[in-house]
């Protein structure tokens, strides 16, 4: 499976920014989904998680009431909406699969990465 994110940018502090991953070379729907980021300097980092249905979702306490993750299946593509940037919001965005399957917020349960998308907020 091939992930391709998109939709980062350069935006103020207060702004909103929608990110996109496409999923190909298999059904997303098969698959949880996750968003986690890269701060510069910094690890990797849990953000949001999807179900397969979309029913289910968990956030990273950083960003909970301000990002929201949902998910078309029959478009295949997760999105990232996100809210009252802040300037320690920029990082690189990445959408992965979750392996684990069990909405997990644990980076090294991720995988098929894909090149990920900058967001930067400035103050």
């Amino acid at each position: 499976v091939q992930l391709q994110a998109s939709g980062g940018g350069l935006v103020q502090a207060g702004d909103s920014l929608r990110l996109s991953c496409v999923v190909s070379g298999r059904t997303q729907r098969r698959f949880v989904m996750g968003w986690l980021r890269q701060a510069p300097g910094k690890e990797r980092e849990f953000v949001a998680v999807i179900s397969k249905s979309g029913a289910d979702t968990r956030y990273a306490d950083s960003v909970k009431g301000r990002f929201a993750i949902s998910r078309d299946n029959g478009e295949n593509t997760v999105y990232l909406e996100m809210n009252s940037l802040k300037p320690e919001d920029t990082a690189v965005y990445y959408c992965a699969v979750d392996r684990s399957a069990g909405l997990s917020t644990t980076e090294e349960l991720y995988a098929n990465w894909g090149p990920g998308t900058l967001v930067t907020v400035s103050s």
